[in-house]
């Protein structure tokens, strides 16, 4: 029960020094509530771009075009072929395209290509060619696995978007580095504002932190006060950016249908994600906030 009663002391004590000193606590509430929308935008947008960059890499696909004349027998070897080589996705890591079933799919998606291909009704007379769509375990030796691909006697050309692959992923990888980067130096910067903040009201409440040790208060009854402070400004501080990240994530999901510039970015469901969002933020404040009052209580009251 004493235990208890201490700690409600101490948390009166920190609501308290929070209005007492309004204006210290509302500028650091502020930076607070400011980094962390920053915070959840970067996360926000990180989570997506990762789940894009998933998505691009198990989608990206080398098409190997085989000769025109190649026989049955032989595609089912180079089937076998490419199954041997390394970096080759062992379920349905290669699909077999043919000639007929390309030359249907056109005809289906074309009223002018129907009319032109219409008389190319058998194997013979199709000029079109027998493909293989192959996909990779890892992107990154997607353009070793196609030379390899290419080497394959009866395979003519192989195509999986060179250049382009290569140039997106590293364009995602640098969005995702730079949002990190800007959340730890966010994280860092309102850190150091609420640790000078409490300064502040050390400073201001110094007599009373005498008195408190002429009456013989410990340490900790006096360290704690400041670390619940830290704690109710970074919750406090969290409350606008979790209302932002929870109506505005779903918002913008719903008015766009889950779905950014047609097909190509397909946004993370809002459920369950903007709660464990939400929960990220309130942790980095409280974390934040607990970690700005413990350094200026442990480097400027020398206690």
């Amino acid at each position: 029960m004493k235990l208890f009663r201490i700690l409600g002391r101490d948390i009166r004590d920190s609501f308290k020094s929070i209005f007492r000193n309004f204006s210290l606590s509302l500028a650091s509430i502020s930076c607070i509530t400011i980094t962390l929308i920053v915070v959840s935008i970067s996360m926000i947008l990180s989570v997506n771009v990762n789940d894009l960059t998933t998505k691009v890499k198990e989608d990206v696909t080398i098409v190997a075009f085989m000769d025109a004349d190649i026989t049955e027998e032989r595609i089912e070897e180079i089937r076998e072929e490419i199954m041997a080589l390394d970096n080759i996705q062992e379920e349905n890591g290669i699909t077999l395209h043919t000639k007929a079933e390309i030359r249907q799919e056109l005809m289906d998606a074309s009223e002018t290509y129907a009319s032109i291909m219409e008389s190319w009704t058998t194997r013979e007379n199709n000029p079109l060619k027998d493909t293989y769509h192959v996909k990779v375990v890892d992107t990154e030796d997607i353009s070793k696995t196609a030379k390899e691909i290419g080497k394959i006697p009866g395979i003519v050309v192989v195509k999986y978007g060179e250049g382009m692959v290569e140039q997106l992923i590293s364009v995602f990888t640098v969005i995702r580095t730079g949002s990190y980067a800007v959340v730890i130096a966010l994280i860092i910067v309102t850190a150091f504002l609420i640790s000078n903040t409490i300064k502040l009201t050390i400073f201001s409440r110094k007599r009373e932190i005498d008195i408190m040790r002429l009456v013989g208060a410990s340490n900790i009854n006096i360290k704690i006060p400041f670390l619940f402070e830290g704690l109710f400004i970074g919750i406090l501080g969290s409350i606008i950016p979790i209302a932002i990240t929870t109506y505005g994530y779903s918002s913008l999901y719903d008015f766009f249908d889950g779905k950014l510039f047609g097909n190509f970015l397909v946004l993370v469901k809002p459920n369950p994600f903007i709660y464990q969002v939400s929960g990220i933020l309130i942790l980095i404040g409280i974390v934040v906030g607990m970690f700005g009052s413990w350094r200026a209580v442990k480097k400027h009251l020398k206690i």
